[in-house]
């Protein structure tokens, strides 16, 4: 059995390192001589200390017979450093029950068991003490004790921090912004660490010694777990090695990446189904005018030349609709005073003519100029008026009115359509969205019109909003700045 604890060596020993400490020395050398100085008082072969940090955790002193290890990284999911890190702050543990080479280095160097101590800044692990033995006997509770407040002394000094952390910003389990948790056999939480408690919003008190909360997947694979909340979690497990049947679960949110790939398999299905019909529309008409050109008439040959033109215009808007999405932010000419009832009668003249047909103007006279881009304002009549023709039935009218208060001009494009639910009056603005979906989808677009009309109209001080119409259709309102 090992030798009781020297307390005479220990405080005087300790004395030395304070007075180290008050002539200006700091960081790893002081860590360093506490370590030396404790090894021999509580009569173990060697004293570890593993500082964790971004990276993971790496021992940066080693004393004794476990002084070749210094310099060695432990990675966060190493099954030796979730071992080291799960269970009690203080306890013994058998070397041979810590999985990994490490632990096979350890004993094959006589060292049999060891003192584990985690040091600990408000519940936040900065590090933690090893102190191994060569014996197969249990150690003295006095040498339990005086680990326990050697980490406590370590971390105190990582919270004035003078010269530590050695490596990175702050403990690897603070640190990752990958939740870190391990389960038992019965898939109770047994270590939690910060990280898992800011992703999921559970803190450690709600979390240890309960059920893991979300779905575990098999060992090795990957699985990708909705929130009731919406947010989505990427869950890693792995098993640990042993005989406590462990297993090591990381989890991170991925909601953005999910969104990124949604918007990019929306873009590309919308988009290639929104191309299709003008490109084959185009290049059917050209292919009757190359193969029968001498057996049309002069009118037949205008209707196709007449409706290419119509169906290049339409995949000219939808590529440039495209393209101005892509950028994130429509850029347009700097902002200027100009005549808002002059601007929307000549925008109307460049509208598909399915739909400058069906346009009612209703401006009054002596409506005072806005401020703003006038040709980003085509644009969004454009996008406004084809979407207003797009849910209403043919034929029926789309109206176009203004007005003005003390601080902006406005103008209304309103239609007997379909109209819109109140809770989608906002989400109609979103990137790619479709009040309707699929295959079944009765109305097409690639869902960036109002995309686009909400950020060119914000782009010039203005806002736009959506709403039902009593009676029944849309109403999309524009305000802009008076000029």
């Amino acid at each position: 059995m090992p030798e009781r604890t020297d307390y005479r060596a220990l405080v005087a020993g300790h004395t030395g390192v304070f007075a180290m400490i008050n002539s200006g020395d700091s960081g790893l050398p002081v860590l360093t001589r506490l370590l030396r100085v404790v090894e021999p008082a509580v009569g173990a072969a060697g004293l570890v200390f593993v500082e964790f940090a971004a990276a993971g955790g790496r021992v940066i002193v080693a004393t004794g017979s476990a002084e070749f290890i210094v310099g060695r990284p432990l990675p966060p999911a190493d099954p030796a450093t979730v071992c080291l890190l799960s269970g009690p702050v203080v306890r013994e543990i058998r070397v041979d029950a810590v999985p990994g080479a490490l632990a096979d280095e350890l004993a094959g160097r006589g060292l049999r068991r060891m003192i584990v101590a985690r040091a600990e800044i408000g519940g936040v692990t900065v590090g933690s003490l090893h102190a191994l033995y060569p014996d197969d006997d249990p150690l003295d509770d006095s040498q339990r004790a005086v680990i326990a407040y050697v980490a406590a002394c370590i971390a105190h000094l990582y919270g004035d921090q003078t010269g530590l952390p050695v490596h990175g910003d702050g403990p690897v389990v603070a640190a990752l912004t990958d939740g870190l948790a391990v389960v038992d056999r019965r898939h109770h939480v047994r270590l939690w660490n910060p990280a898992a408690a800011q992703v999921t919003g559970r803190p450690p008190a709600e979390a240890l010694n309960r059920p893991f909360p979300f779905p575990l997947p098999p060992s090795g694979e990957v699985l990708d777990h909705r929130l009731p909340d919406g947010r989505w979690l990427r869950i890693t497990s792995a098993e640990l090695p042993g005989p406590n049947a462990l297993q090591v679960v990381t989890f991170r949110d991925i909601t953005d990446q999910q969104r990124r790939d949604h918007d990019r398999d929306l873009f590309v299905a919308v988009t290639s189904h929104e191309l299709r019909t003008p490109v084959t529309v185009i290049k059917g008409y050209a292919d009757t005018l190359t193969d029968h050109w001498e057996s049309l008439d002069d009118d037949d040959r205008r209707h196709a030349a007449r409706i290419i033109g119509q169906r290049a215009n339409e995949l000219a808007r939808l590529v440039d609709r495209l393209l101005t999405a892509a950028t994130e932010t429509p850029r347009g000419e700097p902002a200027a005073p100009f005549d808002l009832a002059d601007a929307l009668r000549a925008a109307v003249l460049d509208l598909p003519a399915d739909v400058r047909h069906r346009i009612v103007l209703d401006l009054p006279a002596n409506l005072p100029k806005a401020l703003g881009d006038r040709h980003g304002l085509a644009t969004v009549l454009t996008e406004l008026s084809t979407n207003a023709g797009k849910y209403s039935l043919p034929g029926t009218s789309i109206e176009v009115t203004a007005e003005a208060n003390e601080r902006t001009v406005s103008f209304r494009v309103a239609d007997r359509g379909i109209g819109i639910r109140p809770e989608h009056v906002e989400r109609a603005f979103d990137r790619f969205w479709q009040g309707e979906s699929g295959d079944r989808r009765r109305y097409p677009g690639a869902g960036l019109g109002l995309y686009l009309v909400r950020q060119i109209v914000e782009q010039q001080n203005g806002w736009v909003s959506l709403r039902p119409r009593v009676g029944g259709g849309t109403v999309a309102e524009v305000r802009l700045p008076r000029g």
